[in-house]
């Protein structure tokens, strides 16, 4: 088939690598490009992979009113979605005879939004998986054509989740696409009852309230690793978090409060009586590195409070 692909991030690039191996991709829509450190203009993954393969680059800044005729010139079978991040009118969806199909990152109708995979990191979940779905014009409610599940590994990084994520996005899109072009494929709606939703991650999540419970603390600083990253403070200066582990015993200290130390560990009180060990971290001004490292050229006494 003949297919249009919109995608920017790191999360599309498998899909559209599968895809071009197995379909005809006559073009790639990616977001505009965006300055980055000192003002240089950095291109998005999938753009580069589009460059590298020489396949046909799009970028609108608003598609739904600068896209439409463009993408009809093209006259694809099937648009393919995976992490684009625009909206898209029903002017958009209708370009293609087969409309457009999505690549997202939970087993919907559970967490429909914008950041499933951190949310699933960061409510512990134990699997999770990929749906692809036909694109209506609310979000994330289309009917499903299939889904592949996927298990957490235990302590699992939302970046690590990400790239198995995307591998399994690429085998799934590539097998809905050919059901599609069978005339092979089921379309089963979602139930509404089940749905749950999940938006962007705030400003203001990302910062650790060490009165939650040692688990739910642990689960954040994996969700947002490794970007955004959790973040804590120290003297008055920001210190970002990568890595927790549960730390056995009970302890009598403050939410925030370390309660225990040394050369190679540095254990933090949580709201529920645990604690947990910090194990990888990144100071202001500084490189991300692990606890020992921290700690030989840090003094960090029992008592202090974290996040004041």
């Amino acid at each position: 088939m003949k297919v249009v692909f919109l995608g920017t991030p790191d999360f599309g690039v498998p899909a559209l690598s599968e895809i071009c191996r197995r379909h005809d991709v006559v073009g790639v829509v990616c977001q505009p490009d965006k300055a980055g450190a000192r003002g240089k203009v950095e291109f998005s993954p999938v753009k580069k992979f589009a460059l590298a393969h020489g396949l046909p680059i799009m970028q609108f800044d608003k598609i739904s009113r600068d896209g439409v005729e463009t993408l009809a010139a093209l006259r694809p079978d099937i648009m393919v979605t995976a992490a684009y991040g625009q909206i898209l009118s029903q002017q958009v969806i209708d370009v293609a005879p087969h409309g457009i199909i999505n690549i997202h990152g939970s087993l919907l109708p559970k967490l429909r939004g914008a950041a499933p995979i951190q949310y699933t990191v960061w409510q512990g979940l134990s699997e999770t998986g990929v749906t692809i779905l036909n694109t209506v014009r609310r979000v994330d409610a289309g009917e499903i054509i299939l889904q592949k599940p996927l298990q957490i590994l235990p302590y699992e990084t939302c970046g690590h989740l990400f790239e198995r994520m995307a591998l399994l996005g690429a085998e799934a899109v590539v097998e809905a696409l050919d059901l599609i072009a069978s005339g092979k494929a089921t379309y089963t709606p979602q139930d509404e009852e089940q749905a749950t939703f999940c938006s962007k991650i705030s400003a203001e999540q990302e910062q650790i309230d060490w009165n939650l419970p040692a688990e739910q603390t642990i689960n954040l600083v994996r969700a947002l690793n490794p970007s955004p990253a959790a973040w804590t403070s120290l003297g008055g200066k920001r210190l970002k978090i990568f890595a927790l582990r549960p730390c056995d015993g009970q302890f009598d200290g403050a939410a925030g409060e370390v309660v225990q130390t040394g050369k190679k560990c540095l254990a933090v009180q949580c709201g529920d009586g645990k604690a947990v060990f910090v194990t990888e971290l990144q100071a202001e001004n500084s490189k991300r590195m692990d606890i020992a490292s921290f700690l030989n050229g840090h003094v960090v006494s029992l008592g202090t409070v974290l996040g004041r």
